[in-house]
């Protein structure tokens, strides 16, 4: 019997939001499927990661040292090309992370209602961090997958003006363009460590270990 097909309350789309989009965005759109799929067992359905650019190189490959940490890491680098921010991209996400306070402010400027879903990717996973996850609703589907990234995404929301940043720079992931392979592979170290208790928040499956038995296709 084929598979139903997904609808548009099915799908849970997480867009990641730097500059050229050849850089941060793309690192952190692929570990972000790579951490997805690692904890699911698969490539999880109803979670669709993308990335863009507030000024992105339209069609432009991935930046060559980015390309290179990805391979390191182990993750996909194939079928990707560089896109600028549209409106049609803010409209269908419904979580918007970017790299830096700036990245979220031009997000927010666009309209859209996007306020209430766009953080930058470290403030959101401060927020995260102070989340009861026993109150989310159980992932044992792709639906209720979906289900709890989107009650994910409104706990952050609220919680969002409670806890402050140290410091402004603590919720920025800076940018590595034209920067040596070293740097690179620090931002992606942060970029990880940012992204780690996320996954494990939307997925409430831990890394490593808990997944034998765990696939969700």
């Amino acid at each position: 019997m084929p598979e139903a097909p997904v609808g548009p309350r099915q799908i849970f789309r997480i867009l990641h939001v730097s500059t050229g989009n050849v850089c941060r965005s793309p690192i952190t759109e692929r570990l972000t499927r790579q951490a997805l799929s690692e904890r699911l067992g698969g490539s999880p359905a109803g979670l669709i990661v993308e990335s863009a650019g507030t000024w992105g190189h339209e069609g432009a490959p991935m930046e060559a040292h980015a390309a290179q940490l990805l391979d390191e890491y182990g993750a996909d680098t194939g079928d990707f090309t560089g896109r600028e921010l549209l409106d049609e991209h803010v409209i269908q996400a419904d979580l918007v992370l970017t790299a830096t306070r700036d990245h979220r402010a031009q997000v927010i400027s666009m309209g859209h209602s996007a306020g209430l879903r766009t953080f930058t990717l470290k403030e959101f996973t401060r927020l995260v961090r102070a989340i009861d996850t026993a109150t989310l609703p159980v992932a044992e589907s792709p639906e209720e997958l979906v289900e709890r990234a989107r009650a994910l995404a409104r706990a952050a929301a609220a919680l969002r003006g409670w806890l402050l940043a140290p410091n402004a720079e603590a919720d920025e992931v800076q940018d590595p363009y034209g920067a040596p392979l070293p740097y690179f592979r620090s931002i992606g170290e942060e970029i990880r460590a940012a992204l780690d208790p996320v996954v494990t928040a939307l997925t409430g499956v831990p890394p490593r270990g808990a997944l034998a038995g765990r696939a969700l296709l």
